[in-house]
Formats: structure tokens, C-alpha cells, sequence
């Protein structure tokens, strides 16, 4: 194992499948010279060249109908962009087209394209570059969606996100770039559709995504004294293991989600209702959800972390829930 950085496992999963196929490239807006706006991208060009690591015009319609056009021939494009919250300008393409065009065509046509993207607040990148809109993609059929949380994750989910044949996408959050974490010198992939469970417990379950994760673990590690919780990361929101979930919530009967997200019309309400539906009667409460304001978020980074779930806001929702 050797240690390195959530954006460095990144770059070594998208190295290492276009070392494998050579089907699969990049486009994007600076992913060449520059490496991206997170540096995923980062020495790429000089490797592959620039016909493989595309810079794209700040043009997020033409990346996105770019890119699928270009799946649809039978290559596995890459696109990344910059901001989840650019992504609404080529939500059309990403929507009505590379998620209903295998259906529509009776399987006749494939679509394996990844839609690389980043959310989440926490650097005063203010209102338009700090969403979490998770929900928006999670909701449409034929779409899959992922979120890791840690190196190792992402790096094994990327690779196979790379290599199916549906449209997928896989969203990282700004903050965890920089963390490290193991991950191994040989080759590896994660299963899509698969959860992780985090951390064994018994008295409580917690449901956690993106940098929600690591939130949850330092809170979980604080109170072991008094509470034994189990975290379960999704990692895949779409396909949800769902069959982890109730597995847990039928040892622990108490069930937190917790997402950035803000609450209104959340993953998190989605999950809860499963739960209900399913293991209701195992239930000692009602679900509790902690997530995020109902709010624009602000550039101030005081502001912006009332608008969020910290740790202190997680720490104190779980002592008030087990009173």
C-alpha cells in the first residue's frame, strides 16, 4: 500500500485505463498544461498527448455533446467539468440524451461516458460554485451516479466507472482532494452498486456521503465511550446497495443520514423512505436526517458554515437524538 492524495489516486486510475484502452480519453476546459482545476489531470498531456487530453472551449454543452457523440462511436470519453454547478448548462445532453439513448435504441447503442465532476462548499467559493446537487442526477433513469469519499474509493470506482457502458456521474467533493489516504501499488477496482461499511457498530447506524464521511468517523471516534456507531458509505447513490443498509438498521434500530446537501428534496429523504418502507418495524425512532440549510450558500466562510453540517453540528444532532 503507499499513501496518496484523493486527487493523485484520481490521476492514476484515469492513467492507468487509458494505458489499458485506448478507447478512453479526456476533454475538459485546462485539463491539458494546467491539469485541471484540481490537478487531476496533472502530467497527463505529456504522457498521452493532446489528442487524448482534450482541451475543451468554457463550453459545457460542447464537452457534454462532445463526449457523448463520441461514446455513442464506440469510445469512452472523460469529460470533467469544472464545477457541478456548470453542469446545468448541459444538463439537456446529459439527461434527455446520454441517459435515454441506450433504451430509446434498444440497446442497440451504448453510452459509456463519465461526467467527472466537483461539489460541495467549505472554500468560500460562494453561491454558484459550492452546490451539492447530488439529487438533481440521482432522480433520472439511466443515469448512474457516484460519490467516493476517500482515495482508495475513488480511485477503484473511477476505474470502473471507466469501464461500463452506461452513463455515470461521478462527482467529487473540493475538500477531499487534498486528503490521503492507502491505496495499493497493484491494480484494483471497487464494484459499482456496492456500500461500504466504514466503521462496525451496534447501537446506531450512520449513513453518510462525500465529505460527509469523514465528518462522521472523527464524530464516531469522539463518542465510542458512550455510543457504538456503524458508518456505512453508499460510495454508488445510484445504484444504491440498499440490502447494507437494512442489514445495519436491522442490528442497530436507530438510523442518522447525513448529507451536505441542502435537505429540501434531498438523497437523504429518498434513502429514509426505503428504510420505512422496508424495515420499519425495526425502528426504535424515527429516521433522522442532518443536512444542509434550505439556503443559498454564502461567500463568507463564517456564513458558509452555518449553511452546512460540521462536525459540532453532527456531534450535537447524535447526543440529542440518543437522549
Amino acid at each position: 500500500m503507499k499513501e496518496i492524495t484523493f486527487a493523485e489516486a484520481l490521476n492514476e486510475g484515469i492513467k492507468e485505463e487509458m494505458q489499458r484502452d485506448s478507447s478512453v480519453f479526456c476533454i475538459g476546459e485546462d485539463i491539458g498544461l494546467l491539469g485541471g482545476a484540481f490537478r487531476v489531470t496533472k502530467g497527463l498531456i505529456d504522457i498521452f498527448g493532446s489528442d487524448k487530453i482534450r482541451n475543451a472551449p468554457i463550453s459545457e454543452q460542447a464537452i457534454a455533446g462532445f463526449a457523448i457523440g463520441a461514446a455513442m462511436k464506440g469510445m469512452r470519453p472523460i469529460a470533467e467539468f469544472m464545477y457541478i454547478d456548470f453542469m446545468g448548462l448541459a444538463i439537456d445532453q446529459i439527461v434527455n440524451q446520454a441517459a435515454k439513448s441506450r433504451y430509446m435504441f434498444g440497446g442497440k447503442i451504448k453510452v459509456p461516458v463519465v461526467f467527472r465532476t466537483q461539489g460541495g462548499a467549505g472554500r468560500s467559493n460562494a453561491a454558484q460554485h459550492s452546490q451539492s446537487l447530488e439529487a438533481w442526477y440521482y432522480h433520472i433513469p439511466g443515469l448512474k451516479v457516484i460519490m467516493p469519499s476517500n482515495p482508495y474509493d475513488a480511485k477503484g470506482l473511477l476505474k470502473s466507472a471507466i469501464r461500463d457502458d452506461n452513463p455515470i456521474v461521478f462527482i467529487e467533493h473540493k475538500l477531499l482532494y487534498s486528503t490521503k489516504g492507502e491505496v495499493p501499488e497493484e491494480e484494483y477496482t471497487i464494484e459499482i452498486g456496492k456500500a461500504d461499511i466504514k466503521r462496525v457498530g451496534s447501537d446506531l447506524t450512520i449513513i453518510a456521503t462525500s465529505n460527509m464521511v469523514p465528518k462522521v468517523l472523527s464524530v464516531a471516534q469522539k463518542l465510542e465511550d458512550i455510543l457504538d456507531i456503524e458508518v456505512i458509505d453508499p460510495r454508488t447513490l445510484v445504484p444504491l446497495d440498499i440490502n447494507t443498509i437494512l442489514s445495519s438498521v436491522e442490528k442497530t434500530n436507530k438510523v442518522i443520514i447525513v448529507q451536505e446537501a441542502v435537505r429540501r428534496g434531498g438523497v437523504a429523504s429518498d434513502i429514509s423512505s426505503y428504510i420505512i418502507e422496508e424495515a420499519f418495524n425495526y425502528l426504535d425512532k424515527p429516521v433522522k436526517i442532518i443536512a444542509g440549510e434550505n439556503a443559498v450558500i454564502p461567500f463568507s466562510h463564517v456564513l458558509e458554515m452555518e449553511a452546512i453540517p460540521t462536525e459540532e453540528k453532527i456531534e450535537n444532532e447524535i447526543r440529542n437524538f440518543i437522549k
